[in-house]
């Protein structure tokens, strides 16, 4: 059985207060060179068979994301 991974975060223009929230406490714990970090989510899909990665593309759009302010990302494994 394969899978697929599909990343999916805010667009850099979009304000991430989780994100924030969680560097300022990075710094606090005394990681100083983290310079952003920003929220998200990570869906894996299972599947039999093939599966195209416009087909994974057209779900992640479509389903998994807002793509009016979200960004996404594709991971095939094998």
């Amino acid at each position: 059985m394969a899978y697929a991974f599909v990343n999916v975060w805010l667009k850099s223009e979009i304000l991430d207060p989780q994100g924030e929230a969680v560097s300022q406490a990075l710094h606090r714990q005394g990681l100083t060179n983290v310079s952003e970090v920003r929220q998200g989510k990570r869906f894996r899909i299972e599947f039999s068979g093939e599966i195209s990665k416009a087909d994974l593309e057209k779900v992640a759009r479509e389903v998994l994301s807002n793509p009016v302010i979200e960004d996404f990302e594709i991971e095939i494994a094998q």
